[in-house]
């Protein structure tokens, strides 16, 4: 099928028996429903996936720098974790808010305000000349991107039916580990431009990869529309459809009713679920900020470390795929998200173990598998146990306290741990005992809905 353009260009027409071209309107439901989601899917989530990409690159790029940047501005190992951890205080404070923004003005124009400012911000990070002014950087990019990720779930569930969901958010997640395994080498690479117009090589990365988030958030004025029922790149009879089946699915949800921010925070599937998430969020982030120095430690040079840091990723862009696939297949969830929180538990508890290059990359690459396959049954998993009235900011908060526990605290904590024992190995053991937890908890809650949802419906 050919790629469909704003001018609504549609799928290659069907033949009837006779060999004549016939409309959407006239195939089979089965036909009309697979016309939909392919060009749904081609319009939307490739491009949001490179606007994720540089989201991820933007925000983890720090990782690299610090293998120049650290000597340049005199950061210890507890300086840089907490100049790294203030990225994630800034993004619990904005991001319910930026969710709701986006609810009331449109995903077309907020998204494209996130990424423009957020892609300035990166470009100014080459400016810091010092602990504090990277605290300062560190705080506003957090805030500048806060709202991007939720709101790009959020504006997803608006066009995915939720037998998509799993597979589409996994796929569109796998720009997380995808960004990493291609911005490892790219990064160390412009760490190669030191002296390069006068400026060190770490600036020069966050100037060079500022420029292209500046550029897609302008392309998703054009890009982007807001609902389905806007959508003039959709046949009308496939726009009824997608209306149509969105509509019915929104009526048969209701898990957690339309309730205040307040009721939502006192929610126990909401509270939960933001813990849960915390595990994976944690394993992502304090990996992608410490993993560099982690590899760089066994005597490599920054392009060795460059490339190795990538291979885990590349193990995790295609399980997660794979994972979520399986997911919608089966239909399964709770299973599907607690599985993946046990492997990456064990990922870092045996990294504590390990004494050499090569164990250490096996080690991590379980952590990162665990923690990214997790990602698309667990969205699909929350999306399904929130109404339409809490969707947007129930989304946003589970992913803020996430990023605030397992970034702004953990990321922290192992800095910390580093500059105390020495060991970057064993600061990864809170980590892990989150993982743990958070691979529990969501068996547990999950057993606990089905029994609401049980009792409900007798009651009904």
């Amino acid at each position: 099928m050919t790629r469909t353009g704003a001018g609504g260009a549609g799928a290659a027409p069907m033949k009837n028996p006779g060999g004549q071209d016939v409309s959407v309107s006239e195939q089979a439901p089965q036909s009309l429903e697979t016309a939909t989601m392919r060009r749904v899917i081609l319009r939307l989530v490739p491009f949001l996936m490179v606007c994720y990409f540089f989201a991820l690159l933007d925000r983890v790029n720090v990782g690299f720098a610090a293998l120049q940047m650290n000597k340049d501005l005199g950061l210890t190992p507890a300086m840089f974790g907490f100049a790294a951890s203030l990225f994630f205080v800034s993004y619990f404070l904005v991001e319910v808010p930026s969710n709701l923004a986006l609810q009331r003005v449109g995903a077309r124009r907020w998204i494209a305000r996130i990424m423009i400012t957020w892609g300035l911000v990166t470009m100014g990070m080459a400016l810091v000349a010092g602990p504090y002014s990277l605290y300062a950087m560190r705080f506003v990019l957090g805030a500048a991107e806060a709202g991007f990720f939720p709101g790009a779930i959020l504006y997803l569930t608006y066009w995915l039916p939720s037998a998509y969901r799993a597979r589409i958010l996994a796929t569109f997640t796998v720009s997380i580990p995808l960004a990493t395994f291609l911005g490892s080498p790219l990064s160390v690479s412009l760490l190669e431009l030191d002296g390069a117009l006068g400026l060190k090589g770490w600036q020069w990365l966050f100037v060079l990869e500022g420029v292209p988030t500046i550029l897609l958030g302008i392309c998703c004025l054009f890009v982007l529309t807001d609902r389905p029922r806007d959508a003039a790149w959709l046949d009308a009879p496939q726009r009824a459809w997608l209306v149509g089946r969105l509509a019915e699915e929104a009526a048969r949800r209701t898990p957690v009713g339309h309730i205040s921010l307040w009721q939502l925070a006192r929610n126990k599937y909401f509270v939960t679920m933001a813990l849960v998430c915390a595990g994976a969020s944690a394993t992502g982030s304090v990996l992608s900020v410490w993993q560099p120095q982690i590899i760089k430690a066994y005597g490599l040079t920054n392009l060795q470390t460059g490339f190795v840091n990538a291979i885990p990723y590349g193990f995790a862009t295609v399980l997660m795929i794979l994972w979520g696939r399986r997911s919608d297949r089966s239909g399964e969830r709770t299973w599907h998200t607690a599985l993946p929180l046990t492997l990456a538990a064990f990922g870092l508890a045996y990294l504590s173990l390990s004494g050499s290059l090569a164990t250490t990359i096996a080690a991590v690459t379980c952590a990162l598998v665990g923690a990214y396959a997790f990602k698309g049954p667990f969205w699909a998993l929350s999306a399904g146990w929130l109404s339409a009235g809490t969707l947007a900011a129930g989304l946003a908060g589970i992913n803020a306290i996430a990023n605030l526990i397992g970034g702004g605290l953990m990321v922290n904590v192992v800095g910390l741990v580093k500059e105390a024992t020495g060991s970057f190995a064993l600061g990864m053991l809170p980590v892990a005992a989150l993982d743990a937890a958070a691979a529990l908890s969501v068996l547990m809650i999950s057993r606990a809905h089905a029994r609401d949802t049980r009792a409900a419906m007798a009651a009904a």
